[in-house]
């Protein structure tokens, strides 16, 4: 018999998506320290990364010394440690990242609108959205850089805890007879 993924909801959904909405309120009202926080984790990842990347590129022995893989180890590990040293530089780093991409996924949106006459006036509005939202937090760095990232996750934590309790995650379930 053949499975196929159904989407249910059982009470654990319902408990894990109460206690990622509660998280994602919790970090949406410290959205500075949360921004701090997920940086710094973000620092630690690379470095960790990068030592794993490092020492794997040496410990290759039947094909001998991967270069490029100790070349980018070690720019993570530096990357981690730049990080982990300024998390407001980190942080300054990140939030221009994502202006940039909210602007960029603004002007594709856009393009892809002209091309999908479907899809065309959600394309367009949520291209001409994405692109206000770019040009937001380009033109305020200053203010979005210690809070956009915070902001983000929370919401993020948010949306998953609220699905959850929604509709559950998917599971195998069984293929009805034809």
């Amino acid at each position: 018999m053949a499975t196929v993924m159904e989407r249910r909801r059982t009470g654990w959904d319902v408990a894990l998506g109460i206690l990622l909405l509660l998280a994602g309120l919790l970090v949406l009202g410290n959205a500075v320290i949360a921004t701090i926080l997920s940086v710094l984790f973000l620092g630690w990842i690379a470095i960790g990364s990068g030592v794993v990347t490092l020492v794997g590129a040496f410990v290759r022995r039947d094909s001998g010394v991967s270069w490029s893989a100790a070349l980018g180890g070690a720019v993570l590990i530096v990357l981690g440690v730049i990080i982990v040293r300024d998390p407001l530089a980190g942080a300054a780093a990140l939030t221009f990242l994502a202006g940039t991409l909210f602007l960029v996924v603004g002007v594709t949106r856009l393009f892809a609108g002209a091309q999908v006459p479907q899809a065309r006036s959600l394309l367009i509005v949520s291209g001409i959205l994405s692109i206000i939202l770019g040009l937001v937090v380009l033109f305020n760095l200053t203010i979005a850089v210690p809070s956009l990232l915070g902001l983000l996750l929370g919401i993020q934590i948010v949306i998953e805890g609220v699905t959850l309790l929604v509709a559950g995650r998917l599971r195998p379930g069984p293929v009805a007879a034809r």
